[in-house]
């Protein structure tokens, strides 16, 4: 007999579990026990252990579906200040190379960001976060990037910190100092990156406040020499990596972040096959932003088909930021997987549970599963692919972290 916490009834289950047949790894008329923190045990509800119904919860949920909450495993919520003007600008003409000129750009956030405090950055943080918790959003990968020199980079990790200890969403720290040349480097990009390697990431590994390491590899952000020096000292470190690769161009990023086993190469549409097979041969997760596809006009779509034939786990993330992708919303992105790349609903919800949890490295959550997280979402749908099909409809019901309610 199990004592559990909680038991979940009268659902279906879109577990999410690979090794399931059925598609999306369905379980009809199932019910899930949750036992300190974790799934006890899931199956069908009429296989279901006995427990003692007099002193356990229940939760019925009338024959609606549960899925492993969502993960956001791209993000850039940390940041001060807005670009809207500039939006306005471009749709009137202006190019981003005078919008720079005028210090617009990403010059304008790194000047609003090393100009704001924890406080002001912390509640503009919190806030993007709440709406990602209205959609069933539990973790969220939150980057460094609009700091760009040490005393900045180090107060976004400690706002990361602060966000983590203070919010329900799980918030896992990635250090991308190496996001953009600082306007006080220009023409000295090198020298930028001894500063990357040789003073923020010794400060980011001695005060343990990050997990992995991110790099823009690009024509216009960093080369693939300076990217390897970069992931060179991340991983004496000991700190994962991974790789903004083949956004706009093919640098050959995809090839170095599989080089060094990263966790995952992001955006990538100018990926070709050998990136893939690295990818594959690696483990590396491709990591896909469509919401930052549709809102640059890209034409270039990332290599969907090489993937599926080379097995490349895809996940899917907002990437939500100022500049490209202001688009708070992880379930716009399941719609816009499938509508801009062609993506099945299915791959799309792998995409945003156990495909986003590869690519941050955690083997505890994205699965119903026994033994892992019980974090799970609650949804007023009759089948899954409907989160995927459907946008801006509030249909989630309730959600679960480590297996407490939470009140989103």
């Amino acid at each position: 007999m199990i004592e559990p916490d909680l038991v979940i009834c009268d659902v279906n289950l879109a577990t999410m579990d690979v090794d399931r047949s059925d598609a999306y790894g369905m379980i009809e008329q199932g019910a899930v026990m949750i036992k300190d923190g974790t799934i006890a045990w899931l199956g069908k509800q009429a296989d279901m252990p006995r427990f003692d119904a007099l002193v356990t919860p229940v939760h019925s949920g009338k024959g609606a579906w549960l899925t492993p909450s969502l993960i956001d495993c791209h993000t850039h919520i940390l940041f001060a200040g807005n670009r809207a003007t500039e939006f306005e600008q471009r749709l009137q003409g202006v190019s981003y190379q005078q919008i720079a000129q005028q210090g617009g750009g990403i010059a304008s956030t790194v000047r609003a960001t090393r100009e704001a405090d924890h406080e002001t950055l912390f509640v503009n943080a919190k806030t993007r976060l709440n709406s990602l918790l209205r959609e069933g959003v539990t973790t969220v990968e939150s980057k460094t990037g609009y700091g760009l020199d040490t005393e900045n980079e180090l107060k976004l990790l400690e706002v990361n910190t602060l966000l983590s200890a203070h919010h329900p969403i799980d918030i896992h720290s990635t250090f991308l100092g190496a996001h953009a040349l600082p306007p006080e480097y220009a023409g000295r990009a090198d020298e930028y990156i001894d500063i990357v390697c040789n003073d923020m990431l010794p400060r980011v590994a001695e005060l343990n406040l990050a997990t992995a390491v991110d790099v823009f590899c690009e024509n216009v952000g960093f080369s693939y020499e300076q990217t390897r020096r970069v992931f060179e000292a991340a991983t004496k470190l000991g700190l994962k990596v991974k790789c903004h690769a083949e956004q706009l161009s093919n640098q050959k990023g995809t090839e170095l972040v599989a080089e060094f086993k990263g966790l995952s190469a992001d955006h990538i549409e100018y990926l070709d096959e050998a990136g893939v097979i690295a990818m594959a041969n690696a483990g590396t997760t491709a990591v896909l932003l469509p919401g930052a596809f549709y809102f640059l006009r890209e034409t270039q779509l990332p290599p969907i088909e090489l993937l599926r034939k080379h097995h490349v786990s895809m996940a899917i993330a907002s990437d939500f930021n100022p500049g490209t992708a202001p688009l708070c919303s992880l379930r716009l992105m399941l719609n816009m997987g499938c509508t801009l790349f062609r993506m099945t609903p299915e791959e799309t919800l792998k995409g945003v549970t156990c495909e986003a949890a590869k690519a941050l490295g955690l083997s505890d959550r994205g699965v119903l599963k026994e033994g892992m997280r019980a974090d799970i979402a609650l949804w007023d749908i009759s089948h899954p692919a409907q989160l995927s099909y459907q946008f801006g409809v509030n249909d989630l019901l309730n959600l679960w972290i480590l297996g407490k309610l939470i009140q989103y």
